[in-house]
């Protein structure tokens, strides 16, 4: 039906005959000349259509918007002066001699002149995708999804599929279960990663194995977050930490130089607890030059209770920040920052303006100066490195709201103010705590599966909150891509982590039997990764939500206005799965 794409004509087709098939993206009628801008996933071209030829510029003239065509026409070279400079075909246009409506389209339910509510653009997607921009970042992500193939073919990676239909395994979230009609009263989990089927894979000798899959988490969601997702999963045989490092760090560097002629570099590493005392994040943004400075030590003796509390305490923590040129905020400014650290469990935000260093405390201004001696006011200039101009503001509560609340404003200061320096800074985290304590339960900070670094089972039942796990997450610009480890391969050292977690030895047989007898029979070592896809991608294209560049997401309450799914089930097929619907008296 086409000789070519519309984005694909050029100079080089001066003078030809082509046949285009696309959308009409906008008929503008000048005085008897009609002029459509022709549109498919490739770009657009202009069409231009003349009084010679009056039963086609009759069709020509009854066009709108998204209406589907044929079009055929000759290829001139635009006069200089018309020449689009904005357009990939701006240099040529199609001198239209013959045009065919494919379909008609209805009055559109999207303005592609204004903004769409996400709820329109979702529930009328296949519009929405016909947006130039939409397309290109769906067409990018193909490109992405074949890069990361190719990588991994060429370095000895099989493809293999895993189940969808399996049991519940622990990754932190809910999971989505589908009931069984052939075993009654019995459910299967989507899953929420591929973690055991990946490494029964490494202890059935496959060596390494990757999957771009889906994945499937009932959790509250946000711009980077969605029930079902993608990750580029993989896992490998006799390959350590440094091992898979390597290799998954060279992939994302090829993904980005072939694709986006980005050359990331060598990824530095930090370890958990650094990235916790200097960004208060996990998954530290290096573009921020912002960073969280402990000063507790220098206040253990201040009569100011608001400091001299934490910086006695074990568990608090004080925390300043420095913002050069931050003397600049006003007192407004400066009560919607500490509006904004009450979120995470601040009681307040204190602060100090540094107007004149020279001039000692009286260069200084701040409510809290008539409580701290000179010499500890002197103290904090040194040790934050304050300069004219800056301002000081301090966090000091217990550890968890003083990391969180401060690095969280750390991250609005440096957006609000934009002190974001350069494109692109990866690096990798690394030392995680192998658990975490929460109202009194140890819980595994990656997942029950992840090897300890240096220690032994017994060791590691001595004194779990001190153990560190062999984990590492790849951080790009604050958002972490992807996260893994060596996974434990010793029956003993797993047997260990359950005992820690209180899963009993007869729950871990129920839950994870297939997985205990395996591991009886000769396991390797073995260790992999998963990468998060949409969120790479999202990233990749500057979108500010993995919604824009996945082909049919849920909303932000999971659900699909496209198909206004999830709906109720026909009663038959729940009598089938002996599944009752029990309304409560307060449901609607």
């Amino acid at each position: 039906m086409r000789t070519d794409y519309c984005g694909n004509i050029s100079k080089d087709h001066v003078g030809q005959e082509v046949t285009l098939c696309g959308w009409v993206n906008r008929r503008r009628d000048l005085g008897g000349l009609i002029f459509i801008d022709l549109r498919d996933r490739e770009g657009m071209v202009q069409v231009v259509y003349d009084p010679d030829l009056p039963d086609v510029l009759e069709i020509a003239n009854t066009l709108r918007a998204e209406f589907c065509v044929q079009v055929t026409g000759k290829v001139n070279a635009r006069p200089e002066s018309q020449i689009n400079a904005d357009m990939k075909t701006g240099e040529i246009e199609i001198l239209g001699t013959d045009l065919k409506i494919l379909s008609k389209a209805a009055p559109l339910p999207l303005d592609s002149n204004q903004e769409n509510s996400e709820e329109q653009r979702l529930k009328y997607r296949y519009i929405d995708l016909r947006r130039p921009v939409m397309s290109e970042r769906l067409q990018f992500r193909a490109k992405v999804t074949s890069a990361v193939r190719r990588y991994l073919d060429d370095n000895g990676f099989l493809d293999i599929e895993t189940p969808i239909l399996t049991k519940a395994t622990p990754e932190g979230a809910r999971d989505y279960l589908v009931p069984s009609r052939t075993h009654k009263g019995e459910f299967f989990a989507l899953p929420q990663s591929p973690q055991l089927f990946k490494q029964l894979l490494m202890m059935s000798g496959l060596d390494r194995y990757y999957q771009i899959t889906k994945c499937f988490r009932d959790e509250d969601l946000r711009a980077d977050r969605q029930p079902e997702f993608t990750q580029i999963d993989l896992e490998t045989s006799f390959l350590d930490a440094d091992g898979v490092m390597a290799i998954t760090e060279d992939m994302i560097r090829t993904v980005f130089k072939s694709l986006l002629n980005v050359e990331l570099g060598d990824f530095p590493r930090m370890s958990y607890a650094e990235a916790m005392q200097r960004y208060g994040s996990d998954k530290p943004d290096l573009r921020n030059p912002l960073e969280l400075v402990d000063v507790a030590d220098i206040l253990k003796d201040v009569d100011f209770k608001v400091f001299a509390g934490p910086a006695n305490d074990p568990k608090g923590r004080i925390a300043a920040i420095r913002v050069p040129g931050g003397a600049s905020l006003s007192r407004k400014q400066i009560d919607e920052y500490t509006k904004f650290v009450g979120i995470y469990g601040a009681k307040g935000l204190a602060w100090v303006k540094v107007n004149d260093k020279a001039a000692g405390l009286d260069g200084l201004q701040s409510p809290i100066l008539k409580f701290l001696p000179e010499a500890e006011v002197n103290g904090l200039l040194d040790r934050t490195g304050a300069e004219t101009g800056d301002i000081l503001l301090f966090g000091a509560d217990n550890y968890t709201v003083v990391t969180e609340a401060m690095g969280a404003l750390r991250l609005k200061l440096g957006e609000d103010l934009e002190l974001l320096e350069g494109d692109w800074k990866p690096l990798w985290v690394v030392d995680f705590p192998m658990f975490e304590e929460i109202d009194g339960q140890l819980h595994a900070l990656h997942h029950p599966f992840t090897a300890a670094r240096d220690i032994t089972a017994e060791q590691l039942e001595a004194d779990p909150l001190n153990a560190l796990s062999n984990a590492y997450d790849m951080v790009l610009n604050g958002c972490e891509l992807g996260g893994g480890s060596v996974r434990i391969h010793e029956p003993e050292m797993q047997s260990a982590v359950f005992r820690i977690l209180g899963i009993s030895d007869e729950e871990a047989r129920v839950k994870f039997g297939f997985l205990l007898d395996a591991l009886k029979y000769g396991p390797p070592p073995h260790a992999g990764l998963a990468f998060g896809l949409d969120r790479m991608v999202m990233l990749m294209t500057g979108a500010d939500s993995i919604r824009d560049v996945m082909a049919f997401p849920k909303t932000t309450t999971a659900a699909c206005p496209l198909t206004d799914a999830p709906g109720e089930a026909n009663p038959e097929q729940l009598k089938e799965l002996a599944i009752e619907i029990i309304k409560k008296a307060n449901d609607a």
